[in-house]
């Protein structure tokens, strides 16, 4: 009997012994998973830091991201400028009016006296420069052209159908004498061939001729 209850001492004894290096053993493994685990668990400071850093804006300017609406921010582009005229009398591409691009109408006026009015009219399809002070009155059968008289003109473009106006003295009043005359030739500059254009309402008698330059109205090409 007494070998019996040594006997179950002792493999109670070596039991509690297993169970206590069980538990040992188990805490341990325990504590070894914590520390392999931690790595995953627990993020770096430097880890956090990146994390965070891939949702904050780049620390470059406007310029180097969204580069499309910083262009779109900016000034227009300047727009093209015109082609300057060329060297053979033109202006901005607009060519010179020449003699025979007009149409011209003499008529003598009712005031003041002894005075013809001259309309030139644009008689083609696109506009033309026109010369205000070119413009050469001539009357056949009298020598030279007539002098200018009154102020300087600007020149103009003139529109298709668009007129000018110049004013004509035929006569002075304190000069006797003159020749008759029914028709002038008309040039609007002196190197030009001239057209022969008739006086309405006349004949008129011309002993010394004076033209203004040209104006935009009427009004203004009888004042002088």
């Amino acid at each position: 009997m007494a070998h019996t209850a040594r006997s179950r001492r002792t493999t109670a004894a070596l039991a509690a012994l297993s169970l206590g290096i069980l538990a040992a053993l188990t805490a341990c493994n325990g504590d070894a998973e914590n520390d392999a685990a931690a790595p995953g668990t627990h993020a770096s400071p430097s880890a956090t830091r990146a994390d965070k850093g891939t949702n904050t804006p780049s620390s470059a300017g406007p310029s180097d991201s969204g580069s499309g609406t910083g262009k779109s921010s900016g000034s227009p582009s300047t727009p093209p400028s015109s082609k300057p005229g060329s060297d053979d009398g033109q202006d901005g591409g607009v060519g010179m009016c020449e003699t025979a691009d007009l149409s011209y109408n003499v008529t003598v006026a009712s005031r003041p006296v002894n005075h013809a009015l001259l309309t030139a009219s644009n008689k083609g399809s696109d506009p033309c420069l026109l010369s205000a002070n070119e413009l050469v009155i001539t009357i056949p059968g009298l020598d030279g052209a007539a002098e200018h008289m009154g102020p300087d003109g600007k020149d103009w473009i003139l529109e298709p159908g668009q007129n000018a106006y110049a004013g004509i003295m035929f006569s002075r009043a304190d000069t006797a004498g003159g020749k008759s005359a029914d028709k002038m030739e008309v040039a609007l500059t002196a190197s030009e061939s001239p057209t022969t254009v008739p006086i309405n309402d006349g004949p008129v008698t011309v002993n010394d001729g004076q033209v203004t330059s040209f104006f935009g109205t009427a009004e203004d090409a009888l004042t002088y």
